[in-house]
């Protein structure tokens, strides 16, 4: 049971498939982190890519108020320009938070082969997450027998076991992580991110981020504006947003791609999302079966329909599931539940969504009351017929009972004397919806942030079908071209 995490289109699409300051901050710099040579060499694993992919790890401080103290390891991949004229290090981030950038970055090589023949292409795993010192919080077994627990609570003894499995799993969390529960934060991050740009022999950071991405991108931009190079920012979070108002952002999001999805299959979205909002309450009643003898709760019937959302491509997949569960068969939407929870057909599970919570859990401050949300569900309800009620829960759930405190109520992004930021938003945007755009380019600053709309659908823009936005993308990356704010890509 988890938020809706903000992924990239790249990598929905690919499990659907199958203080500002440019010097170090907190004490005095260790010239021993900013001149370390990462060994670079060839990938190890059973899963590692082939190709011209290359793997090392970078030392980073586990406090960064104590550079000088203990470091922790993070996993690095870069392939190099393939072309001439290079022009240095390309840095992404796929989202999340929790996504692994050293898994997604081979799969995203052939959407951005332009940029690769004169980038660098680099990625990681930032800390907490994979194989940088990942958490995993809770073993296959216990996240399994979890899925009984109701996310959508009807009664006190529903809302205490939510609750209580809530505690349990942050106390998996600090049991896992230990004192780096509380140095995963986005700002640290961001941190990391200026420690590998040297590393990399960059006078500048050229970053990539997407989804989650952008919120890492916006922040590093507040801490190292002098730092700033081309910087592209796609499916973007709202930076304005606390907690409750990214709830009520995804609610909106999502309920806004259902409409359209609805839309394109001749029904009525009103219609159709009261359908869709009475199977549910019946699978909440009473689960359904599957093919695989697990039952299909209406929690994992959510997330099964949210799946398909991230990219039109899956909106024939959600039709066939939706047929299946109104027969009676929930097998469909369960595959779909298991591939949004990393769920292999042997029962593992990844740790994406535990690397989410962790870091989000340590961001966010706010940590609303189940007595708050409750008076709060009417407006989620009212926002979203079907996602509303889980997602207003959710923050009740989220952080309840954390380990730790956390650090701010919403990330700052000023970025005052930084180089101009491309800032793109998608209309039809499920994850994060296309407000949140313009809010980070206003926040950005007035001649730093500039907007990029496309009138699509999915999450993510970018190597999503639109000629007009990839190669106003490629434009600024490539050539430095910086489009007019606010220009629109149909």
């Amino acid at each position: 049971m988890s938020r809706f995490a903000r992924w990239t289109a790249a990598a929905a699409a690919a499990v659907l498939m199958a203080g500002c300051s440019s010097g170090s901050p907190g004490g005095n710099r260790d010239d021993s982190l900013t001149s370390q040579k990462p060994d670079w060499g060839r990938c190890k694993g059973p899963s590692a890519p082939g190709g011209n992919w290359q793997c090392a790890r970078l030392k980073v401080p586990l406090d960064w108020a104590k550079p000088r103290g203990e470091t922790i390891g993070l996993a690095l991949i870069r392939s190099k320009a393939s072309g001439g004229s290079r022009i240095g290090s390309l840095v992404f981030n796929f989202g999340g938070p929790g996504g692994s950038g050293v898994s997604m970055m081979p799969l995203y090589e052939s959407t951005i082969a332009k940029l690769h023949e004169r980038y660098d292409l680099v990625s990681w795993d930032p800390r907490g997450v994979g194989a940088s010192e990942g958490i995993r919080c809770r073993s296959d077994k216990a996240i399994q027998a979890a899925e009984t627990v109701d996310a959508t609570p009807d009664d006190a003894i529903e809302e205490k076991a939510y609750l209580d499995d809530a505690t349990d799993f942050g106390r998996g969390c600090e049991k896992a992580a230990g004192k780096l529960l509380s140095h995963v934060s986005t700002t640290d991050t961001a941190r990391d991110m200026d420690l590998l740009r040297q590393v990399l022999g960059d006078r500048t950071m050229h970053y990539f981020g997407i989804s989650y991405g952008t919120e890492l991108g916006g922040v590093y931009a507040h801490l190292f504006p002098k730092n700033v190079g081309r910087v592209v920012l796609d499916a973007v979070v709202d930076p304005t947003a606390d907690s409750v108002g990214h709830a009520k952002n995804q609610a909106l999001g999502f309920q806004r791609a259902l409409d359209d999805y609805l839309k394109s299959t001749g029904q009525d979205p009103k219609q159709g999302s009261r359908k869709i909002a009475d199977l549910l309450k019946r699978i909440d009643a009473k689960p359904l079966p599957t093919s695989s003898g697990r039952k299909l709760t209406q929690t994992l019937a959510l997330t099964g329909i949210v799946r398909p959302l991230y990219s039109k491509e899956g909106w024939p997949t959600l039709t066939s599931a939706l047929k299946a569960a109104e027969a009676g068969d929930g097998s469909q939407l369960l595959t779909l539940a298991d591939d949004y929870n990393e769920r292999e057909p042997s029962g593992h599970y990844g740790t994406t969504t535990h690397a989410q919570r962790v870091i989000s859990c340590l961001d966010d401050r706010q940590r609303p009351t189940p007595e708050k949300v409750k008076k709060l569900l009417p407006e989620f309800e009212k926002i979203s017929p079907v996602f509303g009620d889980f997602l207003g829960w959710d923050t009740a759930g989220w952080c309840h009972d954390w380990p730790v405190a956390g650090q701010f109520d919403h990330p700052e992004v000023s970025a005052p004397g930084a180089a101009p930021v491309l800032v793109v938003g998608n209309t039809g945007d499920p994850a994060t919806p296309y407000e949140g755009a313009r809010r980070m380019a206003d926040g950005l600053g007035k001649g730093v942030g500039v907007e990029l709309t496309w009138k699509g659908e999915g999450h993510g823009a970018y190597g999503s079908g639109s000629d007009c936005v990839d190669s106003t993308v490629n434009a600024y990356l490539l050539d430095g071209t910086v489009p007019k704010d606010g220009k629109v890509c149909s």
